[in-house]
């Protein structure tokens, strides 16, 4: 036996009330932190990059530039927020989550262009020693004040994104927190230019550039990877491996395959079950295990599950073996002139595809044993054995009587 379950979005049932509410819930409250956090980054952003040029600290200005790279993650995160989420429709059937992963890409070379500018900049300064600025304390404050305000928006957002277990708040509010570690970097830098050491404040600013860099290749590499369909990390596939394996009736997988879409994830899975079983219980299996997976893997969004009765990718091929209607045909053909024969209906016989061969179940009408139940049980269940063994790709005839 084998059946594939897939739900997706495009062919689910209507979402009950209290699903859209809570999905327009978390929408609400992913939107309200970042707008809080695009406000303090523009504001932040302008003052440092002001305050750096009236002030004349080359880190400070690279230190601002970096806040409204926020701004700019931010924009993402708000489109993302309201498109990703989107339904599936016909031309896009898995979702539209990876419109966040084409904007990320596109944010993480532009955060490239803006290292290097940056860099460029501070490190032609350190071959220029007229051209090295001398910040004060302007400078100082501004720095020391984006410390603060950055460290107590990431613990805000993150605290968002745990409630609603959203991995692109969390990636959101971790860019945060390296804004406000570069600002460390600038407040060394100030201090030392401060104390006589002018360079020190180019350096800081390469520092700064250097970090920038770092955000856009992780941002980069991310989404490409997930571009190309790369699996979920080695944990989180033996997690959902745990979780399937934990499901009654689940003998075995193999051929797990896992890809991202967006902030979600997607699981292809071969399960092995009892071979006799029928389909409705696969079934129910199958949609068990869809239903475990996607409550106890919080990244996972669809689960579709193949369902298999032996391991086909040990077992003997059953891709060339006749299908139901040829098998009958030869099996009623050899089967003519026994007793009974004309009673049988295509639903009294079960085919088993194992292992490269066809095991047959036949049930016979228990009124054909007459007054000697079991010499008759035995004799019809040799004749219809016997001549059911010179059809093709028969192994095995089981005779029940009902």
């Amino acid at each position: 036996m084998e059946h594939s379950t897939h739900q997706h979005p495009a062919t689910m049932s209507p979402v009950d009330n209290s699903a859209s509410d809570a999905a327009k819930a978390r929408y609400r409250e992913v939107l309200k932190v970042t707008l809080i956090g695009s406000a303090f980054d523009f504001i932040l952003g302008v003052a440092k990059i002001v305050g750096g040029f009236f002030s004349t600290s080359t880190a400070l200005i690279a230190d601002g530039v970096h806040s409204l790279s926020d701004l700019f993650t931010d924009f993402i995160v708000i489109y993302a927020a309201k498109h990703s989420h989107r339904e599936a429709d016909e031309d896009h059937p898995y979702g539209h989550g990876r419109i966040e992963t084409l904007a990320t890409v596109g944010l993480g070379l532009a955060l490239l262009a803006v290292a290097v500018g940056i860099a460029w900049d501070a490190v032609s300064r350190l071959f220029q020693p007229d051209r090295l600025w001398q910040p004060g304390y302007v400078a100082l404050a501004l720095a020391a004040m984006s410390i603060v305000v950055k460290e107590a928006l990431f613990h805000y957002s993150m605290r968002i994104a745990r409630k609603y277990r959203s991995n692109m708040l969390k990636a959101n509010a971790w860019h945060s927190r390296t804004d406000a570690i570069s600002s460390v970097i600038v407040v060394i830098g100030i201090i030392g230019s401060m104390a006589g050491l002018n360079y020190l404040d180019a350096i800081a600013a390469v520092g700064v550039a250097i970090m920038i860099v770092k955000i856009s290749w992780d941002l980069t590499w991310h989404s490409v990877r997930e571009l190309i369909d790369t699996g979920l990390e080695p944990d989180r596939i033996e997690a959902i491996r745990e979780s399937i394996l934990h499901v009654d009736g689940v003998k075995a997988l193999h051929i797990l395959r896992t890809r991202r879409m967006g902030g979600d994830a997607l699981v292809d899975v071969h399960i092995q079950v009892a071979p006799t079983i029928s389909v409705s219980e696969g079934h129910h299996i199958s949609e068990t295990v869809r239903e475990q997976v996607i409550k106890e893997i919080e990244e996972v969004a669809d689960v579709m599950v193949h369902i298999d009765p032996e391991d086909d990718e040990t077992a003997a091929p059953n891709l060339g073996l006749p299908l139901r209607s040829n098998i009958l045909r030869q099996l009623k053909q050899a089967w003519s002139g026994l007793r009974g024969v004309d009673t049988i209906r295509d639903e009294d016989v079960t085919l088993h595809y194992l292992n490269g061969k066809i095991r047959v179940e036949l049930v016979l009408d228990a009124a054909l044993l007459g007054q000697d139940p079991l010499v008759t049980r035995r004799q019809l269940a040799a004749q219809f054995e016997s001549a059911a063994q010179g059809v093709t790709n028969i192994k095995q005839v089981q005779i029940y009587f009902a």
